[in-house]
C-alpha cells in the first residue's frame, strides 16, 4: 500500500489516522518524565510541533479511549509510563502570534491566543470548568490563574502545559532590530513575564504537573529568567540529542518502507541515500561522532514526497521554506557589514569557524546576539552551523553550503543570472566537458570577485562556489557531492548523473588544488605550462577505485583542477592507463 508522506503534517492524530510514514520517537516521552520544566530548542523544521502534538495526545485525559489507536504500535504503547491520559493538557502555539508595531498590539494577540486555548478546554472539560468564566478582555496571565484556581477548587486532574515555539514573535523583534519593543516585551512588568510567573506559581502550588517548552533561541527564556527560573535547559542533553531529527538507522528503515510500498527499483536506492545524506545530514548538537549525525527530518520528508510523486530525485533539493534561513542571516549580520563579510568569506573558504563551548550554554542576552563574536553561537541555534568538534563549528551539509554561498554572492554583488547559460547548456546538450564548464565559471564568476577576496580563497572556496553555480543550472540532470568518503580519503567535488535522466550511470570526480600567487611563483612555471602532479593523479585514482567498488557499472571521469591565485587555472583529465590534457590550460589575468 502506498502510504502518504507526512510532509507538513503537524498533528499526531492525523498522521496516525491517515496511516502515513512515521518514525517512532515515543521512547523520549518516558525520558522526559524524569525532567521538570524542560526547555528543548531546535532549528526550524526539525519536527518540534509534531512532537508537541504527540505529547498532547499521550497525556490528554480526553484521549484515553484512543490510546490503543494512536499509540498501540509505538514504543510507548508497549511501555506506557502510567501517566498516559492522566492530565488536562493546556497547549499554546505561539507561532501564530503576529508581530505588531507596539507591544500593546502584541499583547492583544497574545491574550486572544491564550484565552482561545482556555475556551477550548472549557468546552472539552465542562465537568471541571462549568463555573469557570472566560473574560475575553482579560489578560492571559489573570485568565490562566483563574483557570488553575478553578481546577484546584473542583479537585480536577493536574494540568500538563505545552508551549510550542515560545519565542516566535520575540525572535521577529530581535532579528528586525526592534530593540525597544523587545525590551518592553521582557521588562519586569511585561505581560510575557506575568504569563510565566503564573505558570511558575502553578508548578509551585501543584496545579501544573509539568511544563514542556520548545523554541529556537535561548535568548528570550534567559531574559525572562527572573519570572521563570525553574526551566531545565535540555537542548544539549546527550540522551536527548536524537529526540528530533532522523538517525541513519531511522532513515534506512523509512526508505525500506517507501521502496517496498512504491516498488522503486532497488538499484536506485544507493544513489537516493547518497543524495539525502549530502543534502540533509550532518547535524551534531552534542556528539561530534560522524556516525551519530542527524538528518533534518522535515527536509527528508520533503525529498521523499517528491520522490514518491514523480519517481525521480527532485530538481530543487532545498525546500523553499528553508530559504527563509537566508533572511535570518541577513538580519542578524546587517549591523556589522565588515564582520559579516569576514565570517561569510571564512565559511566559504574554510567551512569552519571557532566557537566558545561555554557560550553554547552560558547566559544569553539580546545584545550579544548581534555582536560578531557571537555569530557562530547564533547560527548554531538557527541550524545554519553545527558542531564539527569541541573547537570548531561548520556548515552541516550541501543545503547550508548553498545558502551561505548565496549570501556570499549577495554580499559581494556577484551576478549569478543568465550570463552562464551558454556554457551550462553546452555541457548538457553538446558535450559534458568539465574543462569548458570550469572555464566559463572562471571567466564569468571569478572575474567578478573583488581583489580583497583573493587573499582568502583556497581550494574549498573554488569547489564550493563552482558547485553552487552549477547546481543552479544543472540540477535537473545532476546531483553533487562534496567531500565524499572513500578508503583513500575524501573527494573534493563530484557530479552524479540522476538515475532517471540523460547522465544516468555517469560520475565526474574532481580534485581541486590551490596555489597562492606567492607559492606558484616559486614553482618556475606559468599557468599555461604547469604540469599534472603525480601525487594528485595517485590521489584521485584512489577515489576512483573506491567508487568502482561501490558502483561497478559506473562510468567515471576524473579531473584535477589547479587554481593559481587569481592568475588562472589548468584542468586535467585522467584515465586509468594514460594521462590526457583535456584542454589547453587557460590563463585569465584578473
Amino acid at each position: 500500500m502506498k502510504r502518504l508522506v507526512p510532509y507538513g503534517i503537524m498533528n499526531y492524530a492525523e498522521l496516525i489516522e491517515k496511516k502515513t510514514y512515521f518514525i517512532d520517537k515515543t521512547q523520549y516521552i518516558s525520558k522526559l518524565e524524569d525532567i521538570s520544566n524542560p526547555v528543548f530548542l531546535r532549528p526550524r523544521r526539525f519536527g518540534k510541533s509534531l512532537f508537541c502534538s504527540m505529547l498532547q495526545y499521550y497525556y490528554d485525559l480526553k484521549e484515553s479511549c484512543r490510546f490503543g489507536e494512536l499509540f498501540g504500535q509505538t514504543w510507548i504503547g508497549n511501555h506506557p509510563t502510567g501517566k498516559q491520559n492522566a492530565y488536562i493538557v493546556l497547549k499554546f502555539d505561539f507561532s501564530t502570534i503576529p508581530s505588531h508595531e507596539t507591544v500593546s498590539g502584541i499583547e492583544k494577540s497574545f491574550n486572544r491566543q491564550c484565552i482561545s486555548s482556555l475556551q477550548q478546554l472549557q468546552m472539552v472539560y465542562p465537568e471541571y470548568l462549568s463555573d469557570f468564566s472566560v473574560n475575553v478582555t482579560d489578560t492571559a496571565s489573570n485568565s490562566i490563574k483563574i483557570f488553575l484556581d478553578t481546577l484546584v477548587g473542583n479537585k480536577a486532574p493536574l494540568v500538563y502545559v505545552i508551549i510550542d515555539e515560545y519565542d516566535n514573535f520575540a525572535n521577529h523583534l530581535i532579528t528586525t532590530h526592534q530593540d525597544h519593543l523587545y525590551r518592553e516585551l521582557t521588562a519586569d512588568d511585561s505581560f510575557l513575564k506575568s504569563f510565566f510567573k503564573v505558570l511558575k506559581a502553578g508548578r509551585q502550588t501543584g496545579a501544573i504537573a509539568n511544563i514542556f517548552i520548545t523554541g529556537i533561541l535561548p535568548i528570550t527564556i534567559d531574559d525572562l529568567s527572573s519570572a521563570y527560573n525553574i526551566a531545565d535547559f535540555i537542548t544539549l542533553h546527550p540522551q536527548l540529542e536524537r529526540m528530533l531529527g532522523f538517525t541513519e538507522t531511522e532513515l534506512n528503515l523509512l526508505l525500506d518502507q517507501v521502496y517496498d510500498d512504491y516498488g522503486f527499483e532497488s538499484k536506485t536506492r544507493e544513489l537516493v541515500n547518497e543524495v539525502i545524506k549530502s543534502q540533509y545530514n550532518g547535524y551534531h548538537f552534542v556528539s561530534t561522532i560522524q556516525e551519530a549525525a542527524l538528518y533534518n527530518s522535515t527536509m527528508v520528508m520533503y525529498f521523499i514526497r517528491e520522490l514518491c510523486r514523480f519517481n525521480s530525485i527532485p530538481n530543487n533539493l532545498i525546500d523553499l521554506n528553508l530559504r527563509t534561513d537566508l533572511s535570518w542571516v541577513q538580519r542578524i549580520t546587517g549591523a556589522y557589514p565588515d564582520s559579516t563579510e569576514k565570517i561569510v568569506s571564512q565559511l566559504a573558504s574554510e567551512n569552519t569557524i571557532l566557537y566558545d563551548q561555554d557560550a553554547l550554554i552560558s547566559q544569553f542576552n539580546m545584545s550579544d546576539f548581534f555582536k560578531p563574536h557571537f555569530y557562530p553561537i547564533s547560527f548554531f541555534y538557527l541550524g545554519l552551523l553545527t558542531k564539527k568538534d569541541d573547537f570548531y563549528l561548520s556548515l552541516p551539509n550541501l543545503s547550508m553550503k548553498k545558502i551561505f554561498i548565496e549570501y556570499f554572492n549577495d554580499l559581494y554583488h556577484i551576478d549569478v543570472s543568465t550570463r552562464y547559460t551558454e556554457f551550462m547548456e553546452r555541457f548538457v546538450t553538446v558535450k559534458p566537458d568539465i574543462a569548458d564548464l570550469f572555464a566559463g565559471y572562471w571567466r564569468e564568476y571569478v572575474s567578478q570577485l573583488p581583489e580583497a577576496v583573493f587573499a582568502k580563497v583556497n581550494e574549498n572556496f573554488y569547489r564550493t562556489t563552482f558547485f553552487e553555480l552549477c547546481s543552479r543550472f544543472l540540477s535537473k540532470w545532476i546531483t553533487f557531492n562534496i567531500e565524499r568518503s572513500y578508503p583513500a580519503g575524501r573527494s573534493d567535488l563530484e557530479f552524479v548523473g540522476k538515475f532517471n535522466e540523460k547522465f544516468a550511470g555517469r560520475r565526474w570526480v574532481i580534485e581541486f588544488k590551490y596555489y597562492s600567487n606567492t607559492e606558484f611563483a616559486k614553482s618556475g612555471y606559468t599557468p599555461d605550462t604547469f604540469p599534472l602532479q603525480c601525487e594528485d593523479t595517485k590521489q584521485i585514482l584512489g577515489y576512483a577505485q573506491g567508487l568502482k567498488t561501490e558502483y561497478p557499472e559506473v562510468n567515471i571521469s576524473l579531473h584535477v583542477i589547479y587554481c593559481i591565485g587569481n592568475q588562472g587555472f589548468s584542468v586535467f583529465n585522467i584515465s586509468q592507463d594514460r594521462l590526457v590534457l583535456e584542454s589547453k590550460p587557460e590563463n585569465s589575468i584578473m
